[in-house]
């Protein structure tokens, strides 16, 4: 089976694991880029991982100290 025959026969597969990673992805950049983590926010904006890599970074990286912000905030 070459790898369009595969998107062919498991289109509803892959549209589930689509919407299933989305907000997934959407929270943890939110947070990456709340916390002002620079390289989680590109490394989880490039890397697919079907929601993986984003709910580890929420529900084990993401909690800590949240970083101090930078002098040329202006809040």
């Amino acid at each position: 089976m070459n790898l369009e025959q595969f998107f062919s026969q498991n289109q509803t597969l892959l549209l589930l694991i689509a919407l299933w990673s989305l907000p997934w992805k959407g929270y943890a950049l939110w947070r990456a880029s709340e916390r002002k983590e620079k390289w989680w926010f590109i490394f989880i904006l490039i890397a697919n991982t079907a929601g993986i890599l984003e709910i580890l970074y929420i529900f084990i990286f993401s909690h800590g100290e949240k970083k101090a912000p930078d002098s040329n905030d202006v809040s």
